[in-house]
């Protein structure tokens, strides 16, 4: 797609999401209908606007990931926007990996329905302490090799989208044997398959993920050898071509709500007088709405970056997604909350939607790997940079005191 077609695309779900989506958001609190959602996605797919990031021949638009911020920006404008257009986590990551990874025959199965819209899924990777989190090679759940297939065990736990999946991409870890090295591998299940089941729920701040956080069990669940995604053992490797996008997909659709956020601010100043002058004439005032500025356009520049990398070298591009992640997370937190601070005791109440969307960007420095641990992983990556170049020490190179 060339610029001028991206930019009529992205002005196109621009008018969907401020025209049919936004009048069609739950109150506050609420959680998307899911009658709604469908018939989102068929005025969504009327439009144009549908599956931006998937590709064309299963009725997507086909963008690259360098193209993806400004449509998935958009979007996000509505908590519900990425739902209304099927690119919301973690169908939009399954459909990515799957599209890379997946034989012909599982995306027949498996991408064509999640691209229409007519199924969703989860990836079930994290599981209860001391099982794998933000670090994945705590992994516990188990896949044996059986006759004609594998036998997965083990208990995962806060599993986004897991309630009303029709499938599940499993992460679990695999002895060395004739079939596969050591190390994890990723197996399709269908929801149906015995053996596995649905888990209590757990009750977050955040609505805006179709399917909750529930827990997912696997009891002696076996699948066939067909049901392994790419190649077995190589599950940790797979990980990264959905983490890293992933993580991006996340700043890309929340950056749209801090815009939202930034837009709501800037009409309560631009229309409310304190103190004989017009709030946003106000030095505090300005303050708060240029720090959000600044927020917004180095997330929406670090972004630009960062998707560039995972075009053109996806292991620095990987790299840089953590960068990404940590400060989009953070700078977006801060333009919602200063917002709220913007519009006072309407800001904290339901009569507006920011503390809503305060719950739902606040996740965001857990979700994907903790700040804590991809700030270890920045600086790990950054001194080890540094040693490899050879370069020389930093206090060498200064004057000494005399």
């Amino acid at each position: 797609m060339d610029a001028t077609e991206l930019d009529d695309l992205r002005l196109a779900t621009r008018a969907f999401v401020r025209d049919v989506v936004i009048p069609a958001e739950p109150r506050p609190g609420d959680r998307l209908d899911p009658d709604v959602r469908r018939d989102l996605n068929v005025q969504a797919k009327a439009a144009g606007v549908f599956a931006p990031h998937a590709p064309v021949e299963l009725g997507g638009r086909g963008l690259t990931i360098d193209q993806w911020s400004p449509v998935l920006q958009e979007a996000g404008y509505s908590p519900i926007g990425p739902s209304a257009l099927n690119c919301m986590a973690p169908d939009e990551g399954n459909m990515h990996m799957l599209e890379l990874i997946a034989t012909p025959e599982q995306q027949a199965r498996y991408l064509a329905p999640l691209v229409a819209g007519d199924i969703r899924s989860c990836f079930a990777m994290t599981e209860p302490h001391p099982g794998a989190g933000s670090d994945p090679a705590g992994l516990r759940t188990t896949a044996t090799r059986v006759d004609g297939g594998w036998r997965i065990d083990g208990t995962k736990r806060f599993i986004s989208g897991a309630d009303g999946a029709a499938f599940a991409i499993v992460m679990a870890r695999n002895d060395e044997s004739d079939a596969a090295p050591a190390g994890a591998t990723m197996l399709l299940v269908d929801a149906d398959t015995p053996g596995m089941s649905l888990g209590a729920s757990i009750h977050t701040i955040d609505r805006a993920i179709d399917g909750g956080h529930p827990f997912v069990h696997f009891d002696g669940c076996v699948v066939p050898d067909d049901a392994v995604l790419g190649e077995p053992g190589r599950g940790f490797a797979y990980a990264q071509v959905r983490l890293g996008p992933a993580r991006l997909t996340h700043c890309m659709r929340w950056l749209g709500l801090a815009r939202r956020a930034q837009d709501i601010a800037l009409d309560r100043v631009a229309h409310r007088d304190l103190f004989g002058s017009p709030l946003k004439d106000l030095g505090v005032a300005q303050a708060l709405i240029a720090d959000s500025t600044i927020d917004i356009e180095t997330s929406d520049a670090i972004i630009a970056k960062t998707a560039a990398l995972l075009v053109s070298d996806s292991r620095a591009g990987s790299a840089m997604s953590s960068v990404a992640k940590v400060h989009c997370s953070e700078a977006i937190h801060r333009v919602i909350d200063r917002a709220i601070q913007l519009t006072g005791g309407d800001g904290v109440s339901d009569g507006l939607p920011l503390a809503q969307y305060l719950n739902e960007v606040r996740p965001f420095r857990i979700y994907d790997g903790s700040n804590e641990t991809h700030r270890w992983a920045i600086a790990r990556r950054a001194s080890s940079a540094r040693a490899r170049a050879g370069e020389p020490r930093a206090d060498v190179l200064l004057e000494p005191v005399e």
